[in-house]
């Protein structure tokens, strides 16, 4: 039976979306900015392995966001953060992943799982009644999902409310309409939206601006009315031990525009193993703080080449901090980093930090995603790839990744020294006991 400490009620609201593309960060964002500036305590997670996102809900939201993967992070995890939500929130939104039944799991597993209500955010221009059509057809896919309302982005006028709202079936309600306004609409880039670091008063402009546009909608007063959802605290033996295995060891984690792409969970994983952290900047400082271990995100060094090649200050103190045989991780842009030289999009190339023999260059709009497990020496660890770039000349590869749905091999993963290098991206409280053998001295 379950005790009464492990429930927590709280309502909560799955944002997802017929595809890619139909405005579920801007509405989501704009939702959670409408209910902070209301004086609600809101709490906002997305849904996949994703960077970009969560820094602009953090934003709107004014509370870091936590990634929630039922593969990547585990049930146990997913159920944890969730029920934790629920004790000190007054509601929960979940922002939605590609289409709703795409990937394994998909959003709507993880709806599911968790007994979560669903909106459908759809851009709906050029169509009307088809748009009723297509959200019917989502409802009544599988019998398990649960779509309560639609949110119809940029609608046209009220005459276009007045179509999509009539061909709707009952259960499902028109939540709100939002124009398609410029203002609102986020700034993007190759991998995905800018950083929220970067147009951070311009993000504070477009927040507001749509807040104003839900709040007139009414829908402020329909979330209110959304009934509360239980939310249940994992079993202690499902969820994953954190030994003290780094205690004393303070890990060095690289920080600025270029390398930005750091799961919070990740951080307190390493906390949690009894590890200190601190931040430095591979662009902006000249040393290295006091550190026994060093972390390279990933991130966008290809913007900042020029500034990483001529801070030759930092780049011999990771040098000596390599040659000294000292634990070394890198990620996707930190495996670049890593590299003798990178080539940007304007093929221009710049010399790196050349601990890893091989050079990397950035392509064109097609790249590598999927998710992976890490097959490191110290165990497995789950993970997932995005890059539009290339390495060459690299060493012989230690291991593979194991790509989640494919035989055919993942990515490469390197081991030069105590560097451990490779695309993918880590989520360390999927095997901590792993993820504590690569940063130990």
């Amino acid at each position: 039976m379950t005790s009464a400490e492990s429930v927590a009620q709280c309502p909560a609201v799955f944002f997802a979306a017929p595809a890619s593309g139909q405005g579920k960060t801007t509405v989501t964002a704009g939702i959670a900015r409408m209910l902070k500036s209301q004086g609600k305590v809101v709490r906002v997670f997305k849904t996949g392995p994703d960077y970009l996102d969560p820094q602009i809900l953090e934003q709107a939201s004014g509370h870091p966001v936590d990634q929630l993967d039922l593969w990547m992070a585990g049930d146990a995890y997913c159920r944890q953060r969730l029920y934790e939500a629920a004790c000190e929130a007054d509601i929960i939104l979940i922002e939605g992943a590609m289409g709703i039944f795409d990937g394994e799991p998909s959003s709507a597993d993880l709806a599911v799982r968790f007994g979560l209500p669903m909106v459908i955010v759809m851009d709906v221009k050029g169509m009307a009644q088809t748009a009723a059509a297509i959200i019917k057809g989502i409802a009544e896919f599988r019998d398990d999902v649960d779509v309560v309302g639609m949110i119809a982005n940029g609608c046209a006028s009220a005459r276009h409310r007045e179509l999509i709202e009539g061909a709707l079936p009952e259960s499902i309600e028109l939540m709100a309409t939002v124009a398609r306004d410029p203002e609102l609409a986020l700034p993007e880039r190759h991998l995905g939206l800018v950083q929220a670091a970067e147009i951070r008063d311009e993000l504070e402009a477009r927040f507001e601006a749509g807040a104003k546009v839900l709040l007139a909608s009414g829908l402020m007063e329909k979330l209110e009315q959304l009934p509360p959802v239980a939310f249940y605290a994992p079993e202690p033996s499902d969820t994953p031990s954190f030994p003290p295995l780094l205690a004393g060891v303070t890990v060095g984690i690289a920080r600025d525009e270029a390398f930005s792409f750091i799961y919070q969970a990740n951080v307190d994983a390493l906390t949690s193993l009894g590890a200190s952290v601190t931040y430095f900047s591979p662009i902006h400082d000249s040393a290295l703080p006091e550190c026994d271990a060093l972390w390279f995100p990933g991130g966008y060094p290809e913007l900042y080449g020029a500034r990483l090649a001529g801070n030759q200050g930092i780049r011999e103190a990771i040098q000596t901090f390599f040659s000294n045989d000292k634990p070394i991780l890198a990620e996707c842009g930190g495996l670049l980093y890593c590299l003798e030289t990178l080539t940007d999009y304007d093929d221009v190339s710049y010399e790196m930090l050349g601990l890893l023999p091989g050079h990397g260059s950035m392509r064109g709009r097609r790249g590598c995603q999927g998710m992976q497990t890490a097959r490191f020496p110290e165990g497995d660890v789950r993970a997932h790839a995005h890059h539009r770039s290339v390495s060459e000349g690299t060493p012989e590869p230690v291991a593979f990744g194991q790509r989640q749905r494919h035989p055919a091999p993942g990515e490469a993963i390197f081991r030069e020294k105590r560097l451990s290098a490779s695309y993918l991206h880590l989520f360390f409280p999927n095997n901590p006991a792993a993820v504590a053998g690569l940063f130990l001295p």
